[in-house]
């Protein structure tokens, strides 16, 4: 009977064993899945294009990983950054943006330049020629606000050739300055040369030579509180990468 007693116990231990042996099995699977993880990328809107063929390539090269990308201009996504918006890694259109940020981010590192050019209506119909006929009374010109990087450098160059340009609108980013003119709501506007080749046949171009011009630089950096520092950081630093770095180059950018 003691026997009997004994074999009993032993059955029913290991039938509540079984269950727990499963438990450990999906708790190690649940971990697995907490393994992947989800950047988000604060990235300057003349990015767009590029970042969205990058993060494809980076997820690509880390399984693990996804890229998430919030595109804005980067004065917005400054204040985004300083209101505790959730997010891992930032670029910026200008080093002035990111270096007000110093408190908030890793060191930067400047991943491509850019520089401006004048977008118009397909065609050119009102014949722009350079930076001095964006005066013209009978032009309506678009700009992006100054505080914007890219408003910032066009009143630079506007400035340094003493034309005065009484934009009609002032937009808050380059995509919204680009916009404008590929829908006829301007007859001209100052955007990057990588905005204007993404829009194709939407938009002609007017050369500004590099003499008149102004270079764009744009820095990366990790953000201090992502929860994803290692990763954040091995981001910023791919997109130093030969593969980046070609993506960047087709898209029209120019090497850091």
């Amino acid at each position: 009977m003691h026997r009997a007693r004994t074999a009993a116990t032993a059955l029913l231990a290991a039938a509540l064993l079984t269950p727990l042996t499963a438990c450990g099995d999906d708790s190690g699977k649940a971990d697995d899945a907490k393994e992947k993880t989800a950047l988000t990328v604060l990235a300057a809107a003349s990015l767009t294009d590029v970042f969205k063929s990058a993060g494809a390539a980076y997820e690509k090269a880390h399984p693990g990983t996804t890229v998430k990308f919030s595109f804005a201009g980067s004065q917005e996504l400054a204040a985004q950054v300083r209101q505790g918006a959730p997010a891992d890694a930032l670029v910026t259109a200008d080093t002035k943006t990111m270096d007000g940020l110093k408190h908030e981010t890793a060191a930067p590192t400047v991943i491509a330049k850019n520089r401006l050019t004048i977008a118009t209506a397909p065609g050119n119909p009102k014949k722009i020629e350079g930076l001095s006929d964006l005066s013209k009374n009978d032009l309506k010109v678009v700009l992006a606000a100054p505080e914007v990087p890219v408003g910032r450098y066009s009143k630079k160059v506007l400035d340094d050739q003493h034309v005065i340009v009484k934009p009609v609108s002032q937009e808050p980013n380059v995509r919204a300055v680009l916009s404008k003119v590929s829908l006829g709501e301007a007859d001209a506007g100052i955007v990057y040369v990588t905005d204007a080749a993404a829009a194709k046949d939407k938009v002609a171009t007017v050369t500004v030579p590099d003499a008149q011009n102004a270079v764009a630089s744009y820095p990366a950096a990790a953000l201090k509180s992502s929860r994803h520092t290692t990763e954040a950081a091995d981001f910023v630093k791919w997109l130093t990468s030969p593969e980046a770095q070609n993506l960047l180059r087709s898209a029209g950018f120019q090497q850091p």
